[in-house]
């Protein structure tokens, strides 16, 4: 189907959940084992200590940080027709640029909750033109500082379908995590399974975060006729966001030319 020079907020999340189930078998256990620690973590430490709570939610937004680190390089992965991503190869891909992803992850943070404390708007708007910080950062090797001007770059323009993107997906998330919970809350009968079933709710909830993210990003590359780095250059107007271009069929021999 031929997009234009529009963005659907459908055809983004179609794109997001097509990524999701054709690499369920490298994002599902790459989360699995980093959300495990967090909820260990928090099944230890209960309601106690306000320090240790501390900890474990510095733990916690580390770990969702990294996650979408390695979300973003698989899907950068996928661009590049590169489909054989193992959880062990995302977890290196990320390390480069964990630094510049919690530094610009805890300043996102802190702008977009003033600005939703302090009015909705503003923490609306600052939601909007800073969504695909985490590919400028991963992608592109963007400093801290850049990749919030790369990302309000790449967004201009396009605010209100990025807007009902993220939005979208959050309420996808916060429903899907919700009931996630209520059913291991339900089910789980003592401390390791309760921690077990919050590691899984937290797993099959991870990934979307960090796919929109990535799929925005390339999406928003392609409408304003740009590549990421490592990406090929010469795809023209190929879809970026599905199968790799195929090779150009042979030129047709012309009259006179032997064959």
């Amino acid at each position: 189907m031929d997009r234009g020079n529009t963005l659907g907020v459908g055809d983004v999340l179609n794109r997001v959940f097509d990524l999701y189930k054709a690499h369920f078998g490298v994002l599902i256990p790459a989360a699995f084992w980093l959300f495990l620690v967090v909820s260990i973590l928090a099944g230890i430490v209960g309601q106690g200590n306000v320090g240790l709570l501390l900890i474990v939610a510095v733990v916690s937004f580390a770990v969702a940080i990294l996650y979408q680190g390695m979300v973003v390089s698989l899907v950068h992965d996928v661009q590049d027709g590169r489909r054989d991503s193992s959880v062990g190869e995302l977890f290196r891909s990320v390390g480069p640029v964990l630094g510049p992803l919690i530094g610009a992850s805890l300043l996102y943070g802190i702008g977009v909750g003033i600005g939703f404390f302090l009015l909705i708007v503003p923490g609306c708007i600052l939601l909007t033109i800073w969504a695909v910080i985490a590919p400028a950062i991963v992608i592109e090797k963007r400093d801290v500082m850049a990749a919030f001007g790369r990302s309000r770059e790449l967004v201009r323009g396009f605010g209100w379908p990025v807007f009902g993107t993220v939005i979208v997906a959050t309420l996808i998330t916060a429903i899907a995590s919700f009931i996630l919970t209520g059913i291991a809350e339900a089910i789980a009968g003592g401390p390791i399974l309760r921690i077990v079933f919050g590691a899984l709710a937290s797993t099959l909830t991870a990934p979307i975060g960090g796919l929109v993210a990535a799929v925005l990003y390339y999406r928003l590359l392609e409408l304003k006729n740009e590549s990421a780095p490592g990406h090929p250059s010469d795809q023209g107007d190929a879809d970026e966001w599905n199968e790799p271009v195929p090779p150009p069929d042979p030129p047709s021999p012309g009259p006179g030319t032997p064959v």
